[in-house]
């Protein structure tokens, strides 16, 4: 797997130390909050896990599993295959994201969650690729891990085609991978 690695872009050492940084940030936020956090999955689980422990404040746990990609490329069209089981009408949610890259997933999870009437409803993306973001997609991330340049990235949960999700570091794929 790791031989068709191009670069590694963040280190296992980079990642953990963020994620550290981020729980100091959350634990402040959300400390008499009792939030949902909100995992979407399949991509955010490595990073979720990482995430909450880290933030020292009760919370909830919870999931979202959506679909948009086939390949390297969003369809654009979402597929719910798990929604939230909580009731978060007049609780405090965290979004957590392993990548905000088209926006167009996150807006379509915010826009769903809104409608469950949350207290308040922040996000806190571990990559963010601001290259990819569609045009008219102007929703941000309240917490960033990592802003990254616009390449193809694997690893820490991340994917190419259900594949280099347990590489334990972030990096770009080779192109010749995808672009068979």
């Amino acid at each position: 797997m790791e031989r068709d690695i191009e670069q590694i872009l963040l280190t296992p050492e980079q990642i953990q130390n963020r994620i550290r940084e981020l729980g100091e940030i959350l634990t402040a936020e959300y400390a008499d909050k009792d939030p949902v956090i909100v995992g979407v999955l399949k991509g955010v689980v490595v990073f979720y896990a990482d995430m909450v422990r880290q933030i020292k404040a009760p919370c909830q746990m919870d999931f979202m599993w959506l679909s948009s990609y086939s390949g390297t490329d969003s369809t654009g069209s979402m597929i719910v295959r798990q929604d939230v089981t909580a009731d978060i009408r007049g609780r405090h949610v965290l979004i957590l994201e392993d990548i905000y890259d088209t926006g167009n997933s996150l807006t379509y999870t915010v826009e769903h969650l809104k409608k469950k009437e949350p207290a308040s409803l922040k996000i806190c993306t571990l990559l963010d690729k601001p290259e990819r973001r569609k045009p008219g997609v102007t929703l941000q991330a309240d917490y960033v891990g990592f802003t990254i340049p616009n390449a193809f990235v694997v690893g820490y949960g991340l994917d190419y085609n259900e594949k280099y999700r347990n590489l334990p570091f972030i990096g770009i794929l080779k192109p010749e991978i995808y672009e068979k």
